[in-house]
């Protein structure tokens, strides 16, 4: 149809797949997508006690009180996402991707968030003293505190961030010890942070070239830059590697044999392809994505825990 100067109006053209909002969604789909389940991959550190323990017979009370401690985590881990969605809303609203979770997007009133958030979290609790015991409740209270204080502080403090996120790995890894009653590694715990601040590191770098030009959505990515993270991830992956490569010839888990040193190559080959995804496909955004989607990181994934298993065995 004509417009006023005689010319004809031409349509806008469509939203791509990425940016085009998501058909409304039930609401109790809308609460299980806030809690991200994609996110609870990064639990399975919980399982971390029961792999590398595998020498010993552990009775079938302990794999359920690993399964029991990993359910706590991810109830947690979700209110947690919950708590930081709710208060970066405005933020998320101007976020290319961020827009579209349930509560930026308006699928999940900030209401029934709350409400969930209020009853799940003591529950989660008070699940994990009573079934698993004290020590755990501690490791899991200290987890959920160190996250609060992320959504609400410590995110906006250049390096902290990245620190904060790294420490609730090492106390998922520690969490899944004590939920079962063995004693936690200072090299596995070591090797946890190592791999969880290049994890965070890489996901810093990704979020710069995600958002370019419009860092007011994330005020703190102002404070790095795409040379400064580099050289980090540089530094943190070979620590990593040299943590863990030490950690394999002198850990008493693996055994007179030193049969564990037979993971290393997956180790450096997940270190590789996770740069490689990160800085050719820009996957390094959300990790717990990559590692659903990659097909040979999960490949490798898979392997290096039966190579793990069959070590520890096999190696006494």
């Amino acid at each position: 149809m004509p417009g006023a100067g005689g010319t004809t109006a031409r349509p806008s053209p469509p939203l791509s797949a990425a940016e085009s909002p998501p058909r409304k969604r039930a609401l109790p789909v809308a609460l299980l997508l806030a809690l991200r389940p994609k996110q609870w991959t990064k639990n399975l550190l919980l399982f971390a006690g029961l792999v590398f323990t595998a020498n010993q017979r552990h009775p079938l009370s302990d794999v359920l009180l690993a399964v029991g401690a990993f359910a706590i985590f991810c109830l947690l881990s979700g209110c947690a996402y919950l708590l930081n969605d709710l208060q970066d809303v405005a933020a998320d609203r101007q976020h290319p991707k961020k827009r579209l979770r349930p509560i930026a997007s308006g699928e999940l009133p900030p209401g029934i968030a709350w409400l969930f958030f209020t009853l799940a979290t003591p529950l989660a609790l008070l699940l994990a003293w009573r079934f698993i015991g004290l020590p755990f409740l501690l490791a899991a209270s200290l987890y959920f505190a160190i996250t609060v204080a992320y959504s609400f502080r410590l995110k906006h403090i250049v390096l902290l961030d990245v620190l904060a996120l790294a420490s609730g790995f090492v106390l998922r890894a520690a969490a899944g010890a004590l939920a079962i009653r063995v004693e936690s590694s200072v090299w596995l715990l070591l090797c946890t942070l190592l791999l969880a601040l290049f994890l965070g590191l890489t996901k810093r770098r990704s979020e710069l070239v995600t958002l370019g030009d419009r860092p007011a959505t994330r005020p703190i990515l102002a404070e790095y830059s795409l040379p400064m993270l580099d050289q980090m991830i540089n530094i943190v992956a070979s620590a990593c590697l040299m943590a863990y490569s030490l950690y394999t010839f002198n850990s008493p888990t693996g055994g007179k044999r030193h049969y564990l040193m037979a993971t290393i190559p997956f180790v450096l080959y997940g270190l590789f392809r996770y740069l490689y995804l990160s800085h050719r496909r820009g996957m390094g955004e959300a990790p717990e994505q990559v590692l659903i989607e990659d097909r040979p990181l999960l490949i490798n994934l898979v392997l290096y825990i039966v190579t793990a298993v069959l070590a520890v065995r096999f190696g006494q």
